[in-house]
């Protein structure tokens, strides 16, 4: 279960680095009606911290063995071996 939370975490990460190359700033209005309406300004960093971050994880998520895999007990041997 973790490793598919782990996932999500990476593509959404990945999703929202994109939208916030994308686009400048975001207005958001409450959904009441009532209020003000605020603007959400990313910092310039924010994008390329999410992309990597959510890179860094998928391509994490990737390497994960799989539960009760015989591939990491074979590896493992293996480096005692030599």
């Amino acid at each position: 279960m973790w490793k598919s939370v782990l996932l999500a975490c990476g593509i959404f990460a990945c999703i929202l680095g994109v939208e916030l190359l994308v686009i400048d700033s975001a207005v958001l209005v409450p959904l009441s009606g009532r209020g003000d309406a605020s603007t959400f300004r990313a910092p310039d960093w924010a994008p390329w911290t999410l992309l990597s971050v959510g890179a860094a994880t998928i391509l994490h998520f990737c390497q994960l063995p799989r539960f009760g895999s015989s591939a990491h007990h074979s590896h493992s041997h293996q480096m005692h071996s030599h």
